[in-house]
């Protein structure tokens, strides 16, 4: 059974007095960095000098200062960069003040579990994962609740980094939902293998084959995004909101019939023997230095990739259909 940290299980006496340095002020920085101030807590962000995000925190009144002057002053160092900008703003800006009794934080184990963070072993190391966009932690917080959010420690030096932890958490508002007790592997193995199989590998990979499926049938284009794209959101909502078991209660007994019946030979024997083997190259490390190389060399397949798949005829047909929604805020 999972360990569940609640409000009661939590005390923000730990993070009382400290300066706490929110690196980013992006979806997820932004809430971080609100709803620790109003939770009455000491807070200090940072963001590239002059950007819109660097502006728009001192707009929000808060302190504003560089990565350097922000790490150097702060006993709580929170980093919600980019993974792959985190390791050399670590090294160059960070590691300097990461001085003894500190704590760094992160909402994501990568770079920690897979050594491209290395810190100090005098500091203790925790992280604090919301487990939803930036604007729903702040949305929930403003409305007196809170979302889930997982809970680890990496390195504790103080003996009190998991109290730290669990302040952090109580200052989001995530001790009212529910804290989850998880290790940093943990974390990042089964956050990766998520994103490969299912939510956006395997996802983006069935909306294509299902679409060229019906297109290359002689289908209309416009038809097929339709049914394999664009009514998707519908499902997954249902999905969201009760599970399985209220999709499959929702939808009409035909659709619900086809579910059961087809389901398991889209996602047959061998699907499932290669996300075990997904899963393996996520835990052996393979695809973390997969990633680490491609990014060093200044992603020459990634970019690729990403030219191909901006050239799939879904792509055009959805930029096209999509301009028909007037209540779709344009994304290109």
């Amino acid at each position: 059974m999972a360990v569940v940290y609640y409000d009661k299980d939590a005390d923000l006496s730990y993070l009382q007095g400290v300066k706490i340095a929110i690196l980013g002020y992006g979806s997820q920085g932004h809430a971080h960095a609100q709803n620790l101030r109003e939770s009455g807590l000491d807070v200090v962000v940072s963001d590239l000098p002059g950007s819109a995000n660097w502006i728009q925190a001192e707009k929000d009144g808060l302190e504003v200062k560089t990565v350097r002057d922000a790490a150097a002053e702060a006993g709580v160092i929170m980093m919600l960069l980019g993974d792959s900008d985190q390791p050399p703003v670590f090294e160059e800006e960070i590691r300097p003040h990461l001085t003894a009794g500190k704590a760094l934080a992160v909402a994501h184990g990568f770079n920690i579990l897979f050594n491209q963070v290395v810190p100090p072993v005098d500091a203790d190391v925790f992280m604090v994962a919301p487990k939803s966009p930036g604007h729903l932690v702040r949305r929930m917080y403003q409305e007196g609740k809170g979302v889930p959010a997982l809970i680890a420690v990496h390195q504790d030096h103080s003996g009190q980094c998991l109290q730290k932890g669990l302040a952090y958490a109580k200052g989001l508002g995530c001790t009212r939902a529910g804290v989850i007790a998880t290790t940093f592997q943990e974390e990042t193995e089964t956050d990766l293998f998520g994103e490969q199989a299912v939510l956006c590998g395997g996802v983006t990979a069935l909306i294509k084959a299902s679409f060229d499926t019906l297109v290359e049938a002689g289908y209309q284009p416009e038809v097929a995004y339709f049914e394999c794209l664009h009514e998707l959101k519908l499902i997954v909502d249902l999905i969201y909101e009760g599970g399985l078991e209220w999709m499959r209660y929702s939808v009409s007994d035909v659709a619900e019939y086809g579910d059961l019946t087809r389901g398991p030979r889209i996602v047959d024997e061998q699907v499932r023997q290669e996300m075990k083997k997904i899963l393996q190259e996520v835990q052996d490390g393979a695809f973390a230095q997969e990633c680490i190389t491609e990014f060093r060399m200044n992603r020459p397949r990634f970019t690729a990739l990403r030219r191909k798949e901006a050239e799939h005829p879904i792509e055009k047909v959805g930029r096209e259909l999509r301009a028909m929604m007037p209540w779709l805020e344009k994304k290109e």
